[in-house]
């Protein structure tokens, strides 16, 4: 049976997954985004996170588009799976691709949106959330994920490192 409900696509780092005992591996100079990857399999579920993705798999098929690396893909789909999050195609940024996350995740959801309409985008990053709505997506902010503290380190790694 064909799948021709539309797209609910979610963000993963900080807003399905708590990354805050990690944050640390990319506070300090240089970046350790091998260790800041590598410990990505061990974080805690954000509840509401879970509670938005099961909700919107309801009347959506999921989508989680990621700035993880591609390796991380096995780990990725087993914490999804292990921790109950909702059947979903997963999209990951390349290995080598260090774009930042307004391009790399506007341009997939371009390329979703041809396929059907994309609903909603989940997501913690604000610049991801405003390039995603003046594109004229409906957007979520997943405002719980990261405290005050720590959401500029992850803010400035994406756009201006292209890593997470």
């Amino acid at each position: 049976m064909a799948d021709d409900r539309p797209y609910a696509v979610l963000d993963i780092d900080a807003t399905l997954s708590d990354t805050s005992r990690r944050i640390h591996f990319v506070e300090r100079k240089p970046k350790d985004w091998d260790s800041f990857f590598a410990h990505a399999k061990e974080d805690a579920v954000l509840d509401e996170g879970l509670a938005v993705a099961t909700t919107l798999a309801a009347e959506h098929e999921i989508v989680y588009l990621t700035g993880r690396p591609e390796r991380l893909r096995r780990d990725t789909v087993k914490w999804l799976k292990d921790n109950g999050f909702p059947d979903g195609k997963l999209y990951m940024r390349g290995n080598t691709d260090r774009r930042p996350s307004t391009m790399m995740k506007l341009g997939r959801l371009q390329r979703l949106a041809e396929q059907r309409p994309v609903a909603v985008l989940v997501d913690d990053d604000v610049k991801v959330i405003a390039a995603a709505e003046k594109a004229g997506y409906t957007v979520m902010r997943a405002d719980w994920g990261l405290d005050a503290e720590t959401q500029p380190t992850l803010f400035e790694a994406q756009e201006s490192e292209g890593r997470t």
